[in-house]
């Protein structure tokens, strides 16, 4: 066994059975012991990966933009919580909550922002990051200790951390995939005896597809759109994935800005899939909500003015910096390989029927989708 976290998984495997991808995932990322996020540093160059928000500042002021028109198209309520689940460094909601203080002081006067953090070292993290902040900000375990009301919500890289479950095509049909522990002693793949509906896969299966599910992930968001319907809000959800779901392993663990064996380093890796973004949106969708169309990401930063606060930024800096910020735009939502223009989805809910910009240029669905 690699690390320490893959001698624990061993023993447990060799005492009670091979285990979930699902149990592994959620092991390899939060195990308290050996856990991913509980033990390493993630975020930006020195660690495994960047989000958005690290990229450039330009990301998280968008975000603030975004928020500012959300509150003014739900009529300007007079109390506000703005809520980030799973906030990493508290870099987004820092350059939120300076756009909505600049754009306009009264929302701000009347906001509270709440983070939703399930690690303590992250949240130490988070607290000196926005220390400075002229909102005042609170912490949460989860999304169910925010109080009640309007809520304007973000959760950005958030479900892809939420596990999956997977489904091989056998020559017995579809099979969960477990993992065990090989014959030379490290953790493998095997196939288990649960199997999955067929009717709810798409057709044409062949043999060795593999189709992933998440009904973490579903239970979620499905909790956010109560809350919106609850109290109305708008949530804007942003993380990589697909349109629609279909076959295919997007499983995957990552180290040091590259990608690496799944098995090889728990606890030591990242572990994430790409979100399938049609699933979630029928899941807020069965809550009565109203959602628009999932968008790419670079569309939705190109739309709220990506280029022309580019500009602003760069106005009169030298040429090295403004080369900085050109390639961050070109990071931020470029189509290129490496990009995260259209490899990155942004879904947007509300708790009720109002023009959301950007997404009011797309038709929309509501709780009665077929």
């Amino acid at each position: 066994m690699t690390t320490p976290l893959a001698k624990k998984l061993g023993r447990l495997i060799e005492a009670t059975g091979p285990i979930s991808i699902a149990d592994y995932f959620s092991a390899c990322l939060g195990d308290p012991e050996f856990g991913y996020y509980p033990t390493r540093e993630p975020f930006g160059a020195g660690g495994d990966f960047t989000t958005a928000p690290e990229v450039s500042q330009l990301f998280g002021e968008l975000i603030g933009v975004f928020l500012v028109a959300a509150w003014q198209a739900h009529q300007s309520p007079r109390k506000i919580r703005i809520i980030e689940v799973g906030p990493g460094r508290g870099t987004l909601m820092a350059d939120a909550l300076r756009v909505v203080g600049t754009l306009s002081p009264r929302m701000a006067a009347c906001a509270s922002a709440h983070l939703v953090e399930t690690s303590e070292r992250l949240a130490a993290i988070q607290q000196e990051t926005l220390k400075d902040t002229s909102v005042k900000c609170h912490w949460h375990k989860a999304l169910s200790g925010v109080p009640e009301g309007f809520t304007l919500l973000v959760c950005n890289e958030l479900f892809d951390a939420l596990p999956i479950r997977q489904f091989v095509n056998t020559d017995q049909g579809f099979r969960e995939r477990l993992v065990t522990v090989g014959d030379a002693g490290a953790l493998a793949f095997c196939d288990g005896p649960a199997t999955i509906d067929t009717a709810s896969l798409p057709p044409n299966a062949r043999p060795g597809d593999i189709y992933e599910i998440a009904p973490q992930r579903e239970a979620v968001i499905a909790d956010i759109a109560a809350r919106l319907k609850r109290g109305n809000g708008t949530a804007v959800i942003i993380d990589y994935g697909h349109l629609h779901g279909s076959f295919g392993d997007t499983l995957q663990a990552v180290r040091q800005h590259g990608f690496a064996d799944v098995l090889e380093a728990p606890g030591e890796c990242d572990l994430t899939s790409h979100v399938d973004f049609e699933a979630l949106a029928r899941a807020a969708a069965a809550e009565g909500v109203k959602v628009w169309p999932a968008m790419d990401q670079g569309d939705f930063l190109l739309d709220l003015g990506l280029l022309q606060r580019a500009g602003a930024l760069g106005a009169g800096k030298s040429a090295d910096i403004q080369e900085d910020i050109h390639s961050s735009v070109e990071r931020l939502a470029g189509t290129g390989e490496g990009q995260m223009g259209n490899l990155f989805k942004v879904l947007c809910i509300s708790g009720e029927d109002v023009a959301i910009a950007p997404f009011a240029m797309l038709p929309a669905t509501n709780g009665r989708r077929s």
